[in-house]
C-alpha cells in the first residue's frame, strides 16, 4: 500500500506524535509498504512534478526526531513554516493524503485526537487509522468523556466541571474539596494536569491551567496504583502498571530514560486483568471507538479500579505503553503496526 504517516501538527503532543510517527513510518516500510511520514502543520513544500515518486524516497521521509524534557516550542514551528499560513494543513498535505491508500494518524493532541482530521478525511473520502471523528471528539473531551462513563456505570472518580475567571479563583481555592486533580479537558502527555498538595498549590494551578485554552476539570483524587489497558480490535491486551520514579507521571516522567518503570504484563491477578479488560471494552464501544485505544486507571487500596481517561491515538513509539502489552500478548512492533493498517483499511466510514 502507498501510506502516509502523518505526525506534528501544532500539538502540545508535537514531539511524541513525530516519533510516532517516525517509529510507525519505519515499520510499514520494513514491512514491504510504500510509506512516507509528513507533518500536519509544515506540509512538504518541495513536491515533484509526479508526487507519487514521494512514497519510493529511501528514507520515507522520516525526520531525526527526539522528545525533549520540554514542551515543544510551537511558536517557533509557526515561525517556521515557509508560506506563513496557520491552516492546521500545510503545503500539499491533503494532496498527498488523497494519493495514499490509507493515512495512518500519528497525531496526538488536539491536533487529531479531537475529531477535526478525521471529519475533514471523511468529507474527502480518505481513508484513514483509528477511531471516526464523533468518537475521536467525545474521547478527547474528558468532560465528555466522563459523561459517557457516568451514563455506562462506568467507576471514574467524582468530577465537576469548572467555569471561571481570574476574580474567582481566589473563592475556588478556597472551597474546592481536597485532595484533588486539575486539569484541562482537552490535554494529553500529562500535560495541563495538576496535582496541588494544598490550597495555595491548588490557587497556582487554577491560574496555570487556564493557559490551556480549554474547559478545566476539578476531579477528586484517588491514590492508588497506576495502570493502563490497550484495546485492539475486540480484545483487552495484558496490562501495564507504571511507576514513576517522581512522585508524579508528568510529561517528563513519560518520556525521559529512568522517568518511570513500567511493568508489563502489570504483577496483578488474572481477575484484576479480566476486570480492567472488561471496562477498558466497555469504554471503548460505549465511545464507539475503533481498531484501538488506551484507558487509564487508577486501583485504590480496596482494590477497586477508576477510569480516568481513554487515549484514541496511543503513542505508538518503540517504547510506548500499547507497543509493549502487544508484545506481551506475543505481538511484534511491525505486526501491530500492520494490524493497525489493515482492521482501519476494512472499516466503512461513510455510506
Amino acid at each position: 500500500m502507498k501510506i502516509v504517516v502523518l505526525a506534528g501538527g501544532l500539538s502540545t503532543e508535537r514531539a511524541v506524535s513525530l516519533v510516532t510517527g517516525a517509529c510507525v513510518c519505519r515499520a510499514l516500510r520494513e514491512n514491504g509498504h510504500r510509506a512516507i511520514l509528513i507533518d500536519l502543520f509544515l506540509g512538504r513544500e518541495d513536491v515533484p512534478a509526479d508526487p507519487e515518486t514521494l512514497f519510493d524516497t529511501a528514507d520515507g521521509l522520516c525526520p531525526d526526531t527526539k522528545i525533549d524534557v520540554q514542551a515543544p516550542d510551537l511558536a517557533a514551528v509557526k515561525a517556521s513554516r515557509k508560506d506563513g499560513s496557520e491552516r492546521l494543513f500545510g503545503p500539499n498535505v491533503l494532496e498527498l493524503c488523497a494519493l495514499s491508500d490509507i493515512v495512518f494518524l500519528g497525531l496526538h493532541g488536539q491536533d487529531g485526537e479531537d475529531g477535526r482530521v478525521q471529519a475533514t478525511f471523511d468529507l474527502l473520502g480518505i481513508r484513514y487509522t483509528g477511531a471516526g471523528y464523533l468518537s475521536s471528539g467525545l474521547a478527547m473531551d474528558k468532560a465528555m468523556t466522563k459523561r459517557m462513563m457516568d451514563a455506562a456505570g462506568i467507576p471514574t472518580p467524582a468530577w465537576r466541571l469548572l467555569e471561571y475567571g481570574e476574580e474567582d479563583v481566589e473563592r475556588l481555592a478556597a472551597e474546592l474539596p481536597m485532595p484533588c486533580v486539575i486539569k484541562t479537558s482537552g490535554g494529553g502527555s500529562s500535560l495541563g494536569v495538576f496535582l496541588p498538595e494544598d490550597r495555595a498549590a491548588l490557587k497556582e494551578a487554577l491560574h496555570e491551567v487556564q493557559s490551556f485554552h480549554g474547559k478545566v476539570l476539578w476531579e477528586q483524587r484517588i491514590y492508588g496504583r497506576e495502570l493502563t489497558v490497550g484495546v485492539l480490535g475486540e480484545r483487552a491486551l495484558p496490562a501495564v502498571e507504571i511507576l514513576p520514579a517522581e512522585k508524579e507521571f508528568d510529561y517528563a516522567a513519560k518520556y525521559q530514560t529512568g522517568g518511570a518503570r513500567e511493568l508489563c504484563p502489570a504483577p496483578i491477578t488474572a481477575r484484576q486483568q479480566e476486570t480492567m479488560g472488561e471496562l477498558a471494552c466497555k469504554l471503548h464501544k460505549t465511545l464507539g471507538l475503533e481498531v484501538y485505544s488506551r484507558t487509564d486507571f487508577l486501583m485504590d487500596a480496596a482494590g477497586k479500579f477508576w477510569c480516568l481517561e481513554v487515549n484514541s491515538l496511543p503513542g505508538m513509539t518503540n517504547a510506548s505503553l500499547v507497543p509493549k502489552e502487544a508484545a506481551a500478548a506475543g505481538m511484534t512492533y511491525n505486526q501491530l503496526c500492520e494490524e493497525i493498517v489493515q482492521r482501519s483499511y476494512r472499516l466503512k466510514r461513510r455510506a
